[in-house]
């Protein structure tokens, strides 16, 4: 198998200077995140440091001048090598990290807490000394969700972890960790409010029944883990797949007829492929590379062991959960109630008494304000983005599913109008979609960019049409296993000619202009000069997507050519490349979005979610009433998944890694046919 070297992270990233500012070096911020539905959540006290001291407040190529004359911009997409000779670059390391720091409330404002609970409504009242539980598990979701919505959010576990750092009334966390349905990038930002609450001086305690890679990877990050003596144990590694349709549908008589640009763009493969390319095999193999190699060092360095004692571990395949105990790779093996009981001992509560514990859902009521963290005048908007793309809302679609850019481009023009708003973060969890919608969204964001800072923030994938969108800010900030880049487009339509035959189905069109039928005819596969036109089409759109990279990033095009291709990086990769600029989470970006907003680092912000919530109990319910258990949804998604709607796609194919059991960005006829062939 091929490999990739890894680069070293990260390169310099082009930005423009707007006006000079001084950063202290050490200093310290308090943030509290307040939806604009007035569901409170809030974010903490974080360290933001720029380790070179003394830097001038910078800003990407989108200032306000780029945009003074329509003519100047147009100029500017079409001068493909022309890079501003009053660049500055700007490495990694001196952005301010957003590390968070803990400070104990102590004193006055001590008080003021005990006084805020007391007055608590009852839905907030959490006993004294009480564990906070949380079960981690299946999807997670990048949206802030209602009461009424059911799964985990991101940003609600992420808020817990802050919370209970803080509340004089929680001793610790206790984790029920099993099968995650979500990226790296989701887990690193978990594994990271793990660590940060450990500075509380809390404990923190791991229970996995089930583990993979993914499940362990998170736990090890906790001071104990604990697992039963039946528990499935199965750390052997990691494997990516890909799959391929097109023997199937040569078998039914359909024949599609795809235009992809760039020679690493694998969407559409699965169409038109029977088999790996070496292209795609080249970057599935890198992708491999960067994230077993990241599992390997995290876990030895956690357990204090070399990595390649981890690594002959692994290819044992060991099983047994004794076996991982004698290891020290975990605790050691007990039941829940054995670990409860535990606890008990540990916290001082009598044998006949209950452990006092707060769950996850319970305790994402509580606001931040009651345990002592407020947020300050200066306001900071975020706008989340998750899941595929569209430019308008599909009438099959549910309210709250994938971006819609009319809906997104609302939002953005509503922080862009507000003078209340210091700058905006548009955070993206997005696998691409719909090339014209995303461009259409980065346009916007590039207007917002040329009024206020705004700052990219990638979750699990920003890749293809959701690279796109995040191109369009100052600066972007990524995991180091977010997936992204994508710079490649698909197209394409199925030519039905030998499945109408089989059935004896016809199809007869008549038409004025020679390309009238381009898109039209599916019973027959193109005529020569169509698909001379249709290649034009996919060429013509792969052009203007790298183009308008290349100036979103400050890159000469032959340098952005290098590096688009359709290639998918991870966010390490990507920042090695010049795609990405700064490593971290959403506490980072919003340390670079006060640096460009000239905002002390030591000064408290308020972040204000724009980005509606997840469906509430009615529109649950509204739902459910016009999906009789889930079936007509399914197939509607599945001919989503199949066609290349109405355009050219930006959009990167799904990425299957073995231990992930699924992933919500794959085609779903693949969970189709699986469940079909198991019927046999």
């Amino acid at each position: 198998m091929s490999t990739l070297l890894l680069l070293p992270t990260p390169p310099f990233t082009s930005i423009h200077r707007r006006s000079n500012t001084t950063l202290s070096s050490s200093s310290s911020a308090s943030l509290s995140l307040l939806p604009s539905h007035h569901h409170p959540l809030t974010l903490p006290r974080f360290h933001s440091t720029a380790r070179r001291g003394n830097l001038s407040l910078l800003r990407r190529a989108v200032d306000s001048s780029s945009f003074s004359d329509p003519k100047t911009e147009e100029a500017a997409e079409q001068d493909e090598g022309s890079v501003n000779s009053e660049t500055v670059r700007l490495a990694d390391e001196d952005y301010p990290s957003g590390e968070f720091e803990f400070e104990a409330i102590t004193g006055w404002r001590n008080f003021l807490v005990k006084v805020k609970m007391l007055f608590a409504y009852p839905w907030e009242r959490v006993r004294k000394g009480s564990v906070l539980t949380m079960k981690l598990r299946g999807q997670i979701s990048d949206q802030v969700k209602s009461r009424f919505s059911p799964g985990l959010s991101l940003p609600q576990i992420c808020e817990n972890f802050v919370k209970a750092a803080y509340d004089p009334r929680i001793s610790g966390i206790y984790l029920h960790i099993e099968s995650l349905n979500c990226g790296w990038g989701k887990v690193e930002e978990i594994r990271r409010h793990i660590l940060n609450f450990k500075k509380s001086g809390k404990f923190v305690v791991a229970y996995v029944p089930l583990c993979q890679e993914k499940e362990y990877y998170l736990a090890c990050a906790c001071e104990e883990i604990y697992a039963p003596p039946s528990a499935y144990f199965s750390l052997f590694g990691l494997s990516v797949q890909a799959s391929f349709l097109r023997g199937v549908l040569d078998n039914i008589g359909i024949e599609p007829q795809v235009e992809r640009i760039g020679k690493y763009k694998s969407a559409g493969d699965q169409l038109a492929r029977r088999s790996i390319s070496e292209e795609n095999y080249e970057m599935l193999t890198a992708l491999l590379d960067n994230i077993y190699t990241n599992w390997l060092d995290k876990v030895s360095s956690v357990k204090g062991k070399r990595r390649e004692d981890i690594e002959s571990f692994i290819n044992e395949g060991v099983y047994q959960v004794d076996k991982l105990k004698e290891e020290g790779l975990i605790s050691n093996v007990i039941y829940d109630d054995e670990v409860i009981a535990m606890l008990k001992e540990r916290l001082g509560v009598k044998t006949d008494k209950d452990l006092p514990m707060v769950d996850y859902r319970k305790y994402s009521r509580v606001r931040k304000w009651t345990v002592g963290i407020s947020g300050g005048k200066d306001l900071i908007a975020i706008i989340r983005a998750s899941g595929s793309i569209s430019r308008v809302e599909s009438q099959f679609s549910a309210s709250s599913s994938g971006i819609v850019a009319e809906k997104f481009i609302e939002q953005i023009r509503k922080v862009r109008e507000s003078k209340k708003f210091k700058a905006a973060i548009i955070r993206i969890d997005s696998p691409g979609g719909d090339a014209l919608a995303s461009d259409l969204m980065w346009r916007e964001i590039r207007l917002l960019a040329a009024s206020k800072p705004v700052i990219a923030s990638m979750a699990d994938v920003a890749a293809s049409g959701g690279y796109y969108m995040a191109m369009g800010a100052q600066a972007i900030v990524a995991e180091s296993l977010t997936l992204t880049g994508s710079i490649g487009v698909v197209t394409g339509k199925f030519n039905l000619e030998k499945l109408y035959e089989k059935i004896g189905f016809n199809k007869e069109i008549i038409s004025r202009g020679r390309y009238a039928e381009v898109l039209a005819a599916e019973q027959r596969p193109f005529r020569p000069d169509e698909a001379a036109l249709f290649a034009k089409s996919a060429q013509h759109a792969y052009k203007q997507f790298r183009d308008k990279a290349a100036l979103s990033r400050s890159m000469a095009v032959d340098k952005m050519e290098e590096v688009a291709q359709g290639r998918v990086w991870t966010g390490k990769d990507a920042a090695s490349h010049g795609l990405v600029d700064a490593l971290g989470g959403l506490s980072r970006a919003i340390a670079i979005a006060k640096l460009k907003a000239n905002i002390p680092q030591d000064s408290q912000v308020t972040v204000v979610e724009i980005s509606r919530t997840s469906p509430s109990l009615p529109g649950i319910l509204l739902g459910v009433g016009s999906s009789l258990v889930g079936v007509d949804r399914t197939l509607k998604e599945l001919l989503q998944g199949l066609t290349f709607s109405d355009g050219v796609q930006a959009r990167m194919d799904g990425i299957m890694f073995q231990t992930l059991e699924g992933s919500p960005y794959t085609n779903p006829i693949f969970s189709i046919i699986k469940d079909y062939l198991s019927s046999l």
